[in-house]
């Protein structure tokens, strides 16, 4: 454990972000039916298993700009 101690500045805020923007894309995947490509059961896929890198390919290719109709 004390070797992990000096790191703990850099590991809690990066995984503060981390959890916050896989909730958001989770929320938002949740809401809307539309994405711009592929479907909601891939975007939960990639979201959850490829960590930090996931929600942001979401918000990035995945959100649709179109409202619900």
């Amino acid at each position: 454990m004390e070797q992990i101690t000096p790191y703990l500045p850099f590991i809690i805020p990066f995984a503060i972000i981390q959890v916050g923007l896989m909730i958001a894309a989770l929320i938002h995947i949740f809401t809307h039916k539309n994405y711009k490509v592929g479907n909601r059961t891939l975007w939960l896929i990639i979201s959850i298993l490829v960590s930090t890198i996931g929600p942001i390919l979401y918000f990035v290719i995945g959100r649709s700009d179109r409202e619900e109709e």
